[in-house]
């Protein structure tokens, strides 16, 4: 493909015209043989092409990327455009836009996407096409009837739809981090279940108390420690109190024998 020096833009410069100047300016002056103003668009028919392979036939373009392509019928006396391409086709989606420039009608836009496959088990991609064709570029095609060329020239502008991939990274991101938070409160819980089952066995364990057992048994294994205030009478704790004797708190506490056994008959009175 050669390109002339006039084609170059200055540093800084980025090609992006709007719809009315790419008809206006670029379109109509390529189907009228007229030079464009800046020759950066090349001649390329897109059809022997798959979509990724298109910037590798062109100079210009980063994200985006224009060309001049020819159209042919899909059947001999139809106006159909044949879309097919090396691994897919073109397929039309939405509905077509008109282009005025002023209050005249000078051009017609339609959307695309590929599709990888043939119709109708095709499989869809993120490449779109615009593709801008001049007002009365139908009215030609009828005249040129006997002729699988349906237009000479329609200009192309194809670019890959952003973020689709990213969008779907994120969600598999996302997705990840929620399984990692479930795992950690997964394990979190089951730790703590575990802590409090050994707990509960320890505390059962060492507290359970034995069928039957005598009250210096008890003061044995500390079990009446913590009531030993309820027990000792008030004057047991003061300091230098004459009434401690040799067996402590529990010391002045006196038991009756003719009232327990008292008490055990009483209460074999009402066993079944």
């Amino acid at each position: 493909m050669e390109i002339n020096s006039n084609s170059t833009l200055p540093p800084g410069f980025r090609f992006h015209p709007t719809d009315e100047e790419l008809i206006v300016y670029y379109l109509r002056n390529q189907t009228m043989s007229k030079p464009c103003p800046v020759s950066i668009i090349p001649e390329v028919d897109i059809y022997k092409f798959d979509p990724w392979q298109l910037p590798e036939q062109t100079e210009f373009g980063e994200n985006e990327w224009y060309f001049f392509t020819p159209r042919d019928r899909k059947y001999p006396n139809g106006v159909r455009p044949n879309r097919a391409a090396v691994s897919g086709y073109w397929k039309a989606t939405g509905t077509d836009k008109a282009i005025h420039s002023g209050s005249s009608n000078v051009g017609v836009k339609k959307a695309l996407v590929f599709y990888k496959g043939r119709p109708p088990k095709g499989i869809k991609t993120d490449w779109i096409m615009h593709e801008y064709r001049l007002h009365d570029s139908r009215k030609a095609s009828t005249k040129r009837s006997g002729s699988m060329r349906l237009d000479e020239w329609v200009l192309c502008r194809i670019y890959k739809k952003k973020g689709a991939g990213k969008l779907l990274d994120e969600k598999e991101c996302f997705m990840d981090e929620v399984l990692q938070i479930d795992e950690s409160l997964t394990v979190v819980t089951n730790e703590a279940e575990i802590r409090n089952e050994e707990e509960i066995m320890m505390m059962t364990s060492t507290t359970k108390l034995p069928r039957t057992c005598s009250l210096a048994h008890l003061l044995e294994m500390d079990y009446m420690g913590p009531i030993s205030h309820i027990l000792t009478p008030f004057d047991l704790h003061q300091p230098g109190s004459d009434n401690m004797n040799e067996s402590g708190w529990f010391g002045d506490l006196q038991f009756n024998q003719d009232e327990i056994l008292n008490h055990h008959r009483q209460a074999s009175m009402f066993q079944f």
